[in-house]
């Protein structure tokens, strides 16, 4: 648990006061990035045994609202949920109580609150009518979030939407007992909103003592009428049962749907207003759930009770796991439009190559235009052990192309196979120096399975030996003077021999995965270079001196790495739009566009 000793001054902080005794002003709400592909929900379970008549003790939450807030940006929360059973009997003098303790983190956090069976007359479904709950809790309060969608006509069920991770997130949170009526509204509610949606209620699934769920009574209502037919809804989360538990069902669609259990009133102190975060990575495609209580938390470790100790954390297979899962898969999100070369085209362009033209030909001889309009465009060329199908046009592509094309090249160590894309002889980008700066881009994707040695395949590189260019400080005088490359062992390697100075920095990148697009990007801001990888600067960039490239106007050549003017294999994979820019770019001015911030 002290792991988390990184948070414990921040969680710390709420009981500090000033030397004078009074308490610190109050920070501002920390900033929640919904574009970060990270972000996590907060689950509250039932805090009944908090607000208990004249046993009543709310510091526990309000040290939980006080570190979500102060915790919001670190973990980027989202969203706090509450699995209802605020109150242990909901009378007027408990939910009053609990209805203040939330006004922490109204404005501040969005949040849904459902009705437990202790919060209402647990008899009767959401057409109850009025009662304490509802005027403390029900849509007056929750209109006030951004967040919120609406309540069912009688203000016992709420819909929100969340902004997170560039998606947008269904979340119902539905009565205790929900009425036809109810039904009808939430699947309305679902048709109204396509989104991933998670759904929260008390009463769902209970679990046994090893943890596995299965669905209750009003659960299984709940499955066939409104979860199992409708394929967005990928989690749902409930409280009322102890142990806590969790399984996985396949919906009519034949996919996941987990269930969660989370209820801990039955622990020290009545759970201590425990929290569960599920932190959601849609960069690694997980969700990593924790549980803890930042009341424990708060306290000094020293002056910690031995049931505040053994509380803080729990980390049973039930309250501490990862879940696998896939969310372009399962919820494929709008792929972008092509987009024209005129879009990603300025004066700084030096070249700009890209592969969807209409009838565009990859026959021996065949011209690829440079659409920068400088004049730099490309021959097709075959090496001499090489067919028709060595190079090819495919409409695979990185997600992130403007271009929704590319060319497969099938080359080996044959000897003499590939193809190469050559500029002319007199093309204005063989001599250029770019002693102000550069920005090279190329989409690629090597072959899953990768099948037989291409090792020191070349990407593109500038036609020319080192030592006709007066560089002799490399590894030899007959390799080119720039070049992009890939090692035996998939590792990226750009070599460059400076046009001021015999300088050969070489930068290296980690093993690039199969079957996946990468975008790389070599920087060079006029002193020296950095590689990027999918937007990501890679760890092994020298600091050795870079300014300009050593070109003695020879072509500029894609699909291959020459040696001593000479071509013994080509590139094997896919290659995407290759931009060339004489100035410096940030990630976000790359080819991607927003996928790098």
């Amino acid at each position: 648990m002290e792991r988390r000793n990184l948070f414990k001054a921040a969680a710390a902080a709420t009981v500090i006061t000033t030397a004078a005794g009074s308490a610190p002003a109050e920070a501002a709400p920390a900033r929640f990035d919904a574009d970060d592909p990270r972000f996590a929900l907060a689950v509250l379970p039932d805090t009944q045994y908090l607000f208990d008549a004249d046993s009543s003790d709310p510091a526990p939450l309000k040290e939980t609202f006080a570190y979500l807030l102060q915790q919001r940006a670190d973990d980027n929360i989202a969203f706090l949920t509450h699995l209802g059973d605020v109150t242990e009997h909901g009378t007027e003098q408990e939910i009053v109580l609990a209805g203040q303790t939330f006004t922490k983190i109204d404005g501040k956090l969005p949040y849904s609150v459902l009705a437990g069976n202790h919060d209402i007359d647990g008899s009767r479904d959401d057409q109850r009518g009025d009662s304490a709950y509802l005027r403390t809790f029900g849509p007056d309060r929750q209109a006030k979030s951004k967040t919120f969608l609406g309540t069912s006509k009688d203000g016992y069920n709420s819909a929100h939407l969340l902004d997170a991770a560039g998606r947008q997130w269904l979340i119902l949170a539905l009565d205790w007992r929900i009425s036809d009526s109810g039904l009808e509204w939430a699947r309305q509610k679902l048709q109204e909103h396509k989104n991933p949606a998670i759904v929260t209620t008390h009463d769902l699934a209970y679990a046994d003592d090893s943890g596995k769920a299965s669905l209750s009574g009003n659960g299984q209502r709940l499955w066939d009428n409104l979860i199992k037919d409708n394929d967005q809804i990928f989690l749902t989360l409930n409280g009322h049962y102890w142990p806590p538990g969790r399984t996985v069902l396949k919906n009519a669609k034949g996919n996941d749907v987990h269930v969660h259990i989370t209820n801990y009133q039955d622990r020290y102190y009545g759970g201590a207003a425990m929290i569960r975060l599920y932190h959601f990575d849609l960069g690694r495609n997980r969700i990593d759930v924790e549980t803890f209580a930042p009341w424990f938390l708060a306290k000094d470790p020293d002056k910690r009770t031995p049931l505040e100790s053994e509380t803080i954390e729990l980390t049973g297979d039930v309250d501490r796991f990862s879940l696998e899962f896939d969310f372009d898969a399962r919820f494929p999100a709008p792929k972008p439009a092509p987009r024209p070369a005129a879009s990603v085209v300025d004066r700084h362009t030096a070249a700009y190559w890209r592969f969807d033209q209409a009838g565009l030909s990859v026959s021996d001889g065949a011209t690829i235009r440079d659409l920068s309009g400088k004049g730099n465009h490309l021959t097709v060329r075959r090496l001499a052990n090489s067919t028709a199908d060595t190079l090819t046009v495919s409409g695979d592509h990185h997600v992130g192309a403007p271009a929704h094309a590319s060319l497969r090249f099938d080359g080996g160590k044959g000897p003499d196979r590939g193809a190469t894309l050559r500029t002319a002889d007199n093309a204005p980008i063989n001599s250029a120096k770019f002693l102000d700066g550069y920005t090279i881009e190329a989409f690629v994707k090597l072959p899953e399975p990768f099948v037989g040695d291409h090792a020191w395949m070349g990407i593109l590189s500038w036609e020319g030996r080192a030592g006709d260019a007066g560089k002799h400080s490399g590894w030899s005088d007959l390799e080119p003077t720039c070049s992009l490359n890939i090692s035996g062992e998939r590792f990226l390697q750009y070599v460059l021999y400076s046009e001021v100075g015999d300088h050969n920095p070489t930068s290296w990148s980690h093993a690039l995965p199969t079957g996946v697009w990468q975008h790389l990007a070599v920087v060079n801001d006029g002193q020296r270079s950095i590689v990027y990888v999918n937007g990501s600067k890679i760890a092994r960039n020298p600091t050795q001196p870079a300014q300009g490239i050593a070109t003695v106007g020879r072509p500029f050549v894609i699909g291959a790495t020459s040696f001593d003017l000479k071509y013994g294999q080509g590139f094997y994979g896919w290659i995407g739009d290759v931009r060339i820019t004489g100035r410096a770019l940030r990630p976000a001015q790359f080819l991607p566009g927003g996928h790098y911030r």
